[in-house]
């Protein structure tokens, strides 16, 4: 590979890295199924539309289900919110995409998991891409 080749690759790489931002953490422990966070402890249903305010956060349209994945123990005087991701036949191109919404947009329907795990959150956790 030339040289300036491989300098193009570098910028390249690190123009994609610039767009991720770091954002404020939205509570400091979270409650999971288990220490990764990786299975759904309940499923939810939408009660009313909630449009993201930043890129933590997710779009909900009333009635669709969610996954829930954690739920963000709050700060004193500070929002719930859970993070979860939508399915729905419908809004295909959203499924998958998990993110933040607040705890009172959806009516939690099914419990999968009831023996939980208090795990802190990362940096990471708010991260976006």
């Amino acid at each position: 590979m030339s040289f300036p080749l491989v300098i193009l690759f570098c910028v390249g790489l690190l123009q994609q890295t610039a767009r991720a931002v770091h954002m404020d953490k939205l509570a400091d422990n979270k409650i999971c199924g288990d220490a990764e966070c990786s299975y759904v402890v309940s499923m939810a249903t939408v009660l009313d539309d909630f449009i993201a305010p930043d890129c933590r956060f997710i779009n909900l349209r009333l009635g669709q289900k969610v996954y829930v994945y954690s739920k963000l123990i709050p700060e004193e005087g500070a929002g719930v919110f859970w993070s979860g991701s939508v399915y729905s036949e419908r809004y295909v191109d959203q499924m998958g995409i998990v993110g933040y919404f607040p705890a009172t947009m959806v009516n939690e329907t099914q419990t999968f998991i009831e023996n939980t795990v208090k795990v802190a959150t990362t940096n990471m956790d708010f991260y976006c891409n």
